[in-house]
């Protein structure tokens, strides 16, 4: 009888695991193997994107230690010009009078003026621009002077506004403004312009009001053209108002720069002018994912 008893015990269902054994044999929940993959992801994303100017900028900078070491070389190697001006470089926050503060300030001076007079340019640009797209008696009018314009040199104009404002910082917007006004005009007439036929036939049809058709019809189409303009001004504010600021004095990285040549500080210049492209840079971008907002990746 003993032995029916031992078969039944070797086909009786196996006991339960305890607790520590489940533990042991739990899989990785499913959020944390999904998190994995977009980790991995997103890192090579962000490599793909930095990777290659991080590389070219090591690269130039190699080559430009190496090619400047030499005791006659005119111009500071990288290791030099972070010893000799390392006390710009480490402290930009640094305030004080005139052009004794930090490159914070500085930049900051003509980014307030960047912004007046760029802003200025965007109105009178947009304005006008939608008057030369809708009016081919204006365009007729007004185009042959704004291409003769818009060929004069920024720095040009800053003799003849320092006579009619007699002051540095309105002659400094001035000319930001008239050399940023010319692309946010043209591509602006040009979008209003480009409207296609049929949506003048569709308004027609529907019998727009004019509010109407600008609103529905006439900004939808134009906004990419306009930011497309938007962006070449606000490039051209920057480089013009580096310039005039070297002529007008004060406070600015304009004036900055022009400082530091005057004392043969070349090491500041360097410094100084890799602030005006990292600045630049941001501003086209700053309006670059504006336009791409607002137009959702048409412009």
């Amino acid at each position: 009888m003993a032995e029916p008893a031992r078969v039944l015990a070797f086909g009786a269902a196996p006991a339960a695991p305890r607790p520590a054994e489940t533990a042991s044999v739990l899989p990785m929940p499913a959020r944390g193997r999904a998190v994995m993959p977009r980790l991995v992801r997103w890192a090579s994303l962000v490599g793909a994107q930095l990777g290659p100017p991080v590389v070219t900028v090591f690269l130039l900078l190699v080559v430009w230690q190496l090619a400047a070491s030499s005791p006659t070389s005119a111009l500071p190697s990288p290791l030099r010009i972070v010893d000799e001006s390392w006390d710009i470089i480490a402290d930009p926050f640094r305030t004080g009078k005139g052009i004794d503060q930090g490159l914070f300030w500085h930049v900051l001076a003509s980014l307030t003026r960047v912004a007046y007079g760029y802003s200025l340019a965007a109105i009178a640009g947009i304005a006008v621009g939608v008057l030369l797209g809708q009016s081919t008696l204006a365009m007729r009018g007004l185009d042959p002077i704004f291409q003769v314009l818009r060929t004069v040199p920024p720095l040009a104009w800053l003799p003849l506004s320092l006579a009619a404002f007699r002051d540095g910082q309105p002659s400094a917007i001035f000319v930001i403004f008239i050399t940023s006004v010319w692309p946010i005009l043209i591509n602006t007439s040009v979008g209003i312009r480009n409207i296609p036929q049929d949506y003048r036939n569709i308004a027609r049809v529907l019998r727009l009001s004019p509010i109407e058709f600008f609103a529905r019809i006439m900004v939808p189409a134009t906004v990419p053209h306009m930011f497309t303009g938007l962006r070449i001004g606000i490039g051209l504010s920057w480089l013009a108002i580096v310039a005039a600021e070297m002529l007008i004095g004060g406070v600015g990285i304009g004036f900055f720069i022009w400082d530091a040549w005057n004392s043969s500080r070349i090491s500041d210049i360097i410094v100084a002018l890799t602030y005006v492209g990292v600045v630049g840079f941001v501003l086209d971008r700053l309006v670059a994912l504006l336009g791409h907002a607002l137009t959702r990746g048409t412009a």
